[in-house]
């Protein structure tokens, strides 16, 4: 019987809990797949810290060399070193990550030459397929010449282009918190930051799947209370965590406040477009901050609205030549990064915007934190379609709403507005809302979650 594979092809990636949902024969298939789709004569390939990362990424290593594809294997890596390794070697990657998922769990993040987006209108869909056909049929024949495989270091190289777009020689010293919640922050980390006028405190650099301190997913704040504490403790400047495969940044300012992904995406947009002369197209998604494209216009650019998602970010960074793309949740997509994300340049550019002036990170972002914001509120709806109806009739006949349907529903006025978007995995609708005051949000905030969980 064919592997089933709906529980784990995602719209973007694959994902799910091994052995039970998939395995190194189904990733060897994948490989196979993968190495077809992409009609590729060599591909790139790495992994994080997960226990069950090493033996799925050789599997997928062997079945693209069976169809006669060069592999280069980068051993443990980020996300987005595995991404610089696709754009610096102009080859397609694999990485092996489940991100901020629990241990159980691991995955595939695919991308074509250039850190090119596969996702299912892109090649994802396809290689499904064929991994569902040969689960039935079998692997198909070998290659009358198998690909080699081969290992690269590509960190130190991954390091210093990072640099390269960043200048960070004439900085103030800083005393910076680094939680890598024993993720792949904790191998890149020392590598990025050596040499730089930074005092380091590291906080959960042992590699380690199992996540022992806490989940690596800082858009919990449960997860980054022990760096709140920790940089109040060190009188630090500031702190930063990342995620399990450390493609996103979260920060929190030298009084252990978490500072908002959208004043991130404000800050790192000013920064582009003085390096572009003030001139440049600014990607941000529907749930960010009005402070964002505020910021982007002030500084002389212009800010495209975008749906939430990577794919669509990175069309959009595509079809606009945008220099730099950002997301509320903490995903940051440069231009000189093939349009890639990675939270570790957005790191750098916070690190150069405080070391640049005498102030506390706290003032810098205050320029960029305009609003009063609610973060993402979830609700679990059996009726996803039918709730939205309801909002939509709740507010379309009020004077002053503007109602727009690009991604879920976006109901705004010149005071306030909301978003609420279904969940393509689960049975749950996303709130976002701000205002101009607190009082103003919260009160939409309720109004509309009455509505949702009505």
């Amino acid at each position: 019987m064919a592997a089933d594979l709906s529980t784990i092809v995602k719209a973007y990636d694959v994902r799910g809990v091994v052995p039970d949902q998939w395995d190194e024969p189904l990733a060897e298939l994948f490989g196979a797949a993968f190495a077809q789709v992409t009609d590729a004569d060599a591909i790139v390939i790495g992994h994080d810290m997960r226990p069950s990362s090493p033996g799925l990424s050789r599997a997928f290593a062997r079945g693209a060399a069976a169809r006669g594809v060069d592999v280069t294997e980068i051993g443990l890596c980020s996300t987005d070193q595995l991404y610089y390794a696709s754009g610096a070697l102009n080859l397609p990657g694999a990485m092996f990550t489940a991100s901020h998922n629990p241990a159980r769990y691991n995955g595939i993040k695919m991308c074509r030459a250039g850190a090119a987006p596969v996702g299912q209108d892109t090649g994802l869909a396809e290689i499904r397929e064929l991994v569902e056909q040969w689960s039935t049929s079998g692997a198909p024949a070998s290659a009358a010449t198998p690909g080699t495989i081969t290992q690269r270091d590509t960190l130190e190289d991954y390091a210093a282009h990072l640099r390269s777009l960043v200048d960070l020689t004439t900085i103030r010293p800083l005393k910076v918190v680094v939680d890598a919640g024993n993720g792949m922050g904790g191998h890149t980390v020392p590598t990025v930051f050596a040499g730089l006028a930074l005092d380091l405190v590291p906080m959960y650099f042992e590699l380690d799947g199992t996540f022992p301190n806490h989940e690596a997913n800082p858009l919990d704040p449960a997860n980054i209370v022990d760096l709140q504490k920790r940089v109040r403790e060190e009188g630090a400047d500031l702190g930063i965590a990342f995620d399990g495969d450390a493609d996103r940044c979260f920060v929190v300012d030298e009084h252990g406040n978490p500072v908002s992904p959208s004043a991130v995406t404000a800050l790192v947009a000013s920064r582009e477009l003085a390096k572009h002369g003030g001139k440049g197209t600014i990607i941000h998604n529907l749930i960010t901050s009005w402070s964002v494209p505020e910021v982007v216009k002030e500084n002389g650019g212009t800010p495209v609205r975008t749906r939430v998602g990577h794919s669509f970010i990175k069309a959009e960074m595509a079809r606009t030549g945008a220099i730099f793309g950002g997301e509320h949740s903490a995903h940051y997509y440069f231009a000189d990064f093939w349009n890639a994300d990675t939270g570790m340049l957005a790191a750098l550019h916070v690190l150069a915007a405080l070391g640049g002036q005498d102030g506390p990170l706290s003032a810098l972002v205050a320029q960029y934190d305009r609003y009063a914001g609610s973060g993402e509120i979830n609700s679990t709806v059996d009726d996803q379609a039918g709730r939205l109806a309801a909002l939509k009739t709740a507010y379309e006949s009020r004077e002053g709403v503007e109602l727009d349907e690009l991604d879920g529903l976006t109901v705004s006025t010149t005071d306030w507005w909301f978003n609420v978007r279904p969940s393509n995995t689960e049975p749950l609708l996303r709130l976002n809302a701000e205002a101009r005051d607190e009082t103003t949000m919260a009160k939409i905030r309720d109004e509309a979650l009455a509505i949702i969980r009505g």
